[in-house]
Parts: structure tokens; C-alpha cells; sequence
């Protein structure tokens, strides 16, 4: 695992993943950038992000 898991700003539910639209609870930081993904997507990609992230914040335990 090459990202460092933090903790950042609370994501609220403004803040929605980039690949369906639904509320986000992961955010990737990239080196160029940042990543927003719901739970279902962040489980479906978490590996490679971990690989290729400077830092993952997973707040995926709020989800009920």
C-alpha cells in the first residue's frame, strides 16, 4: 500500500463520487488532483488506489 490513509474535512453529502453521482465517502488524492467515489465504487477500486494515491481518506464506516 503506497497511499497513507487520513483524515481530512468530513466529506458532507455535497460531495459526490465521480463516477455515478452518488454521495461520496472516499477521496483519493492524486498527485494532480483529487478522486471522490461512493462506497461501491471505492470497494471496486480501492486496490488499485492504494497503489496509485498520495493519500486515501475512507469515512465508508459512516455509511448505515
Amino acid at each position: 500500500m503506497n497511499a497513507t490513509m487520513i483524515d481530512e474535512k468530513e466529506l458532507t453529502a455535497l460531495d459526490r463520487c465521480d463516477v455515478c453521482g452518488a454521495q461520496a465517502y472516499v477521496r483519493a488524492t492524486m498527485e494532480h488532483g483529487e478522486l471522490l467515489f461512493c462506497g461501491h465504487h471505492a470497494a471496486q477500486h480501492i486496490d488499485k488506489l492504494c497503489e496509485v494515491a498520495v493519500s486515501i481518506q475512507d469515512q465508508r464506516d459512516r455509511i448505515s
